[in-house]
């Protein structure tokens, strides 16, 4: 039986080693060379990609699975030590960004819904490429890369309100302020579950079942709770990639962390 899924994935692999090769002798950062590798096999470049969906959400545990153990190489506390850059640094970088944009946008003609979307888009950066870069370097936990984590921290949260205005621009009505408090009861509710869990459930949980000996029902553990928290602040409007992280910084707050990743 052919297994269609199996077909693009050695071709996504057998592409990415050609690449990937080339990119090493002209000292190419890797994720450049699959970025690349994406674009020619996708149906945007030479269609050798039909299953693009489910290569999607391939990659999407791919994105997840990254997340989470950076989460785990960080902590909780390195966290709150960098809330001012995820508050002040975050809101200077998306509001910059986005008034120049919207600027240059209307300056091209672009009325001001369009506009205000266009910011939208260009103000937000991809998390899990930015945080590949840095891990692939040691850089995470340098000043430089905990001020870059806390841009992408806020710029994660801050895409949810802009999706709630999205549909604004084009004229659709909704009540905007019950979506709004409802979000924000998520958002905390979400916050406090994370130090609960960081502090009390999670350790004991994995105390009890690393006393079993069992590699199995460790790492079934830890993966459950990765993709736990990731559907949960996917449930919540929040990225997948925001909760998978989180899910790291609590397992980081064990004994077991280092036995996790």
């Amino acid at each position: 039986m052919e297994i269609l899924l199996l077909n693009e994935i050695v071709i996504i692999f057998g592409l990415s080693i050609a690449i990937l090769f080339i990119c090493h002798r002209l000292r190419v950062p890797a994720i450049v060379g699959f970025l690349l590798t994406g674009i020619l096999a996708g149906p945007h470049g030479l269609g050798l990609v039909k299953a693009v969906h489910e290569v999607e959400i391939l990659a999407e545990v791919g994105v997840v699975l990254l997340l989470f153990t950076i989460g785990i190489e960080f902590s909780l506390e390195r966290l709150l030590q960098i809330k001012k850059s995820v508050l002040m640094g975050g809101s200077l970088q998306v509001l910059l960004t986005f008034l120049a944009t919207l600027f240059i946008a209307r300056r091209f003609g672009q009325a001001f819904g369009e506009a205000i979307l266009i910011g939208f888009l260009v103000a937000l950066s991809s998390t899990a490429i930015v945080l590949k870069l840095l891990q692939e370097r040691a850089e995470v936990d340098s000043p430089h890369g905990r001020i870059t984590l806390g841009i992408l921290i806020f710029q994660d949260i801050i895409i949810v309100p802009m999706i709630l205005v999205t549909p604004l621009l084009a004229g659709a009505t909704g009540n905007l302020g019950e979506s709004v408090l409802l979000l924000l009861a998520k958002g905390i509710g979400i916050i406090l579950l994370v130090f609960v869990s960081a502090k009390w459930i999670v350790p004991r949980v994995l105390y009890q079942i690393a006393r079993t000996q069992s590699q199995q029902l460790f790492v079934l553990s830890t993966v459950v709770i990765c993709l736990a928290f990731a559907w949960l602040t996917s449930k919540a409007g929040l990225s997948l990639a925001l909760g998978a992280f989180l899910a790291g910084l609590i397992i980081s707050e064990s004994e077991y962390s280092h036995q996790a990743l």
